[in-house]
């Protein structure tokens, strides 16, 4: 990216990040279990809850036990369980027509981002009722007070019960998009690792990376703050402690709540701090391929952090320090190196593959990286600009 369009984008990101500082920003409440739930809902006086969940976790059941714990606390209930893996604007619309008809007054999101990206859209929906969603895409576009909202995480990797963040899909013209805004921060995360249990390894090791991926793109940014800082590194040691055991005994209770922790955490710093280009790609690959989230990003990161080159190599040496990955008497770059490959081993070592194969149309490649650069320009504070022409370079590496 020339000279120009790079101070352009600086200027954008430090406005922002000023105007960051006086902006509402909070930590959701952190409530342990489905009583504790139920019992909350009661305390602000809230009737009757929209339970939010796609199909899979309603097959297994998964919401039974805070079901059974609303009706043991006199709470009234409706169940929505249609969310799709990446939530589309019908599928949002067929949960507003449920929580509409059924006089619901919150909303509870039970399952991975897809299940809370798709309740946070639902809350501004219901704020909305006749205004295009395309209109809040982008950064501070929700002006209206939001239905209370509580996320119950299924998965240890998206952080979208902490973040300001959801990504949707308008289906009429697959354009994938985030939506950001402080009113979309749930006001409650309910932690249960129990819920963790039945999780295929696949799954542990894409959300895992997920939150790998928020944590180390928190980091390396421009627009960090200490306490950003401290959160994603201690999200990182919690990763590096703790996924492959997970990944190995998906039933660890403990192993299974340190994840969620580092989850949380990883969320909390990204939040404030936003992610960078692996997100942007990876959000492009999604909208057009259904690539799944954390899949996608493990694969882009350590692509990603091979092209910021000597952008990242202090941040990255630092990290490869704090993990003990090479001595410090290398050089920096020797050390940045160390984290990427401690990346890629680690994606390696659960089998996430180094490639996209066989996946990518070569007449997408190029709109695929403008759509990336149209997410990721100024938005986000990046260790080094990149424009779309430099972008597809980098998404070309990681196919095969």
């Amino acid at each position: 990216m020339n000279v120009f369009a790079t101070l352009g984008c600086r200027i954008f990101q430090k406005g922002l990040y000023l105007a960051s500082l006086f902006l509402p920003f909070r930590l959701p409440e952190e409530i342990e279990g489905a009583d504790a739930l139920a019992v909350k809902l009661g305390e602000m006086g809230l009737r009757k809850p929209l339970l939010v969940t796609d199909r899979s976790l309603h097959a297994l059941g998964m919401e039974k036990k805070f079901l059974e714990a609303f009706r043991a606390r006199g709470l009234d209930y409706a169940l929505f369980f249609e969310v799709d893996p990446n939530p589309t604007f019908s599928m949002v619309e067929k949960g507003y027509a449920v929580y509409r008809d059924e006089g619901c007054d919150c909303l509870v999101a039970l399952g991975g981002g897809s299940a809370m990206d798709a309740a946070k859209t639902l809350s501004i929906r219901i704020a909305y009722p006749q205004k295009d969603l395309t209109s809040f895409k982008g950064i501070l576009k929700v002006h209206r007070k939001l239905v209370p909202l509580f996320a119950i995480p299924t998965t240890a990797g998206t952080g979208s019960e902490t973040t300001l963040a959801a990504v949707i899909i308008n289906d009429a013209t697959r354009d994938k998009f985030q939506i950001d805004d402080p009113k979309l921060i749930p006001l409650g995360a309910v932690f249960d690792p129990t819920l963790l249990g039945g999780l295929p390894p696949h799954i542990i090791a894409s959300t895992g990376m997920d939150a790998l991926t928020h944590a180390v793109e928190s980091f390396i940014g421009h627009s960090n703050y200490r306490q950003t800082k401290k959160d994603a590194l201690e999200a990182i040691r919690l990763i590096h402690e703790h996924l492959l055991p997970f990944y190995k005994t998906p039933r660890d209770e403990m192993e299974a709540r340190a994840m969620q922790r580092a989850a949380f955490l990883a969320g909390a710093a990204f939040t404030r701090s936003y992610v960078g280009y692996v997100h942007a790609l990876a959000h492009s690959l999604g909208g057009t391929y259904n690539v799944p989230h954390g899949l996608a990003n493990a694969v882009l990161l350590p692509h990603v952090l091979k092209a910021y080159g000597k952008s990242v190599y202090k941040r990255l040496a630092y990290l490869s320090d704090m993990l003990g990955l090479l001595d410090k008497t290398h050089a920096k770059k020797e050390r940045a190196e160390a984290f990427i490959r401690y990346v890629e081993e680690l994606n390696a070592a659960m089998g996430i593959p180094e490639y996209f194969e066989n996946l990518v149309k070569e007449e997408d490649i190029v709109a695929l990286a403008r759509h990336a650069a149209k997410e990721g320009n100024p938005l986000y504070p990046v260790p080094k600009t990149m424009n779309a022409k430099e972008l597809e370079i980098v998404l070309r590496s990681s196919l095969k």
